[in-house]
């Protein structure tokens, strides 16, 4: 039997005692993704041809916004999507794109065009989307690219 090739370096999260639900959940989501294997103790998938490793380790660790996975969006019905998706089910909004997913993993979901706003060469206007940036939850592209224009 061929033994699956495993990444150099996979992300290997710790849940409570929830990994497989959580799986099925991030699975549910993302258009390009599978289930590698499900099982009590530890599951493996991949989003977007990422693989994941999920563990069922009990309450001993949670997660913290020092780690997050970060979704470039090319349009704001993509970014309205992966919001949208990743907080059902008690998911928590934060501000500037962010927001714990219902298993309290933390997200950023930004639209690819404002690195391109932020490196504007006028700095006046590069600082105005960086102002409108941190007054918004959800990442907004019309606001952003209002807050870029002179």
């Amino acid at each position: 039997m061929a033994r699956l090739s495993m990444p150099k370096i996979t992300p290997f999260l710790w849940f409570d005692n929830n990994a497989q639900e959580a799986v099925r959940f991030y699975v549910s989501i993302f258009k390009n993704a599978h289930i590698i294997e499900l099982n009590p103790l530890v599951s493996s998938f991949e989003l977007e041809g990422q693989r994941f490793m999920a563990l069922n380790g009990g309450p001993a660790f949670k997660f913290t916004e020092a780690i997050s996975f970060y979704i470039s969006c090319e349009t704001q019905e993509e970014v309205d999507y992966y919001w949208d998706a990743l907080l059902r089910d008690g998911g928590k909004e934060s501000q500037c794109g962010w927001l714990k997913d219902t298993y309290g993993l933390s997200w950023q979901i930004v639209p690819t065009i404002l690195s391109e706003l932020l490196s504007n060469p006028d700095t006046k206007l590069s600082d105005k989307v960086m102002q409108a940036m941190l007054k918004m939850v959800k990442l907004d592209i019309a606001g952003l690219k209002k807050a870029g224009s002179k």
